[in-house]
């Protein structure tokens, strides 16, 4: 497999998903602007939409889409245990956090990545943010480890990517202390410390 990225981008959930399971993958890196990939590939031949992460299979087909890569992995290597079983209430569980995650904080934090984006619309998009991080803060309270418990999901992956983007667009973490540590505590797996340093994120 190949996972198409951009360096902190929503891909790195995949990315560190990917580690996690043990999958055998490569890596191809996208200049999402120009819409060429490292070694030269179109990249809207690959995912029209233009977005990464897109997961290119060894037969040639292509998974895009960050939570349909995230659940095909967790389904498809069910002994690294990221994805509970179908019809259980923990795999809905996971699927609610993903949602809430893609739909409402992932949407929040797009419009402070913009270079012109100030005063009051800046604000409003903070306080976007603060919304939504205090439902995970709120949510975290209880001293739970990960999102649903004590076992790491893919709900997790993609939340700490999210989270991370706060060194990004200079919103300080520490604003929502249960959420830094959840954040502190992912970044110490050696998978996600080990796809940060392959993505350039780390020394």
């Amino acid at each position: 497999m190949k996972l198409y990225y951009m360096p902190g981008a929503c891909s790195l959930a995949s990315h560190i998903t990917l580690r996690e399971v043990g999958a055998d993958f490569s890596l191809e890196k996208v200049n999402v602007k120009e819409q060429k990939t490292e070694s030269g590939e179109d990249y809207s031949k690959v995912n029209p939409n233009g977005y990464v992460p897109s997961l290119r299979f060894d037969d040639g087909d292509i998974l895009n889409e960050g939570v349909a890569v995230l659940q095909f992995l967790g389904e498809q290597y069910p002994d690294a245990k990221l994805l509970p079983a179908p019809g259980t209430r923990e795999r809905a569980r996971v699927v609610q956090h993903l949602s809430f995650i893609g739909s409402e904080l992932h949407k929040a934090f797009a419009p402070l990545f913009s270079d012109t984006l100030e005063g009051e619309a800046r604000s409003d998009a903070e306080a976007k943010v603060a919304k939504r991080m205090g439902y995970i803060e709120n949510l975290l309270a209880d001293g739970r480890a990960f999102l649903t418990g004590d076992q790491f999901t893919i709900a997790d992956a993609y939340l700490f990517v999210v989270a991370n983007w706060t060194n990004f667009v200079n919103i300080d973490l520490g604003q929502w202390p249960n959420v830094a540590s959840f954040a502190k505590r992912v970044a110490a797996r050696p998978t996600v410390e080990a796809a940060m340093k392959a993505e350039g994120l780390l020394q």
